[in-house]
């Protein structure tokens, strides 16, 4: 995996993101609202388990 790779999936995520506020602002809003709220081991375990789901996919994307 090179540099450009790592910035060309950050891009791609600021894009999905930039969309999903332009679409649905609110929903974004309620969504953050949620987040402030929930407890600090969810969040902890959440991030944990976004982080191995993605960089399992980009292994298995990067083997194609």
């Amino acid at each position: 995996m090179t540099l450009t790779d790592l910035l060309q999936g950050v891009a791609v995520v600021l894009a999905l993101e930039g969309i999903a506020y332009a679409l649905a602002p609110g929903a974004m809003r309620r969504a953050l609202a949620r987040l402030a709220e929930a407890p600090e081991h969810r969040l902890r375990v959440g991030g944990l388990v976004a982080a191995a789901i993605g960089v399992a996919l980009a292994w298995l994307l990067k083997g194609m």
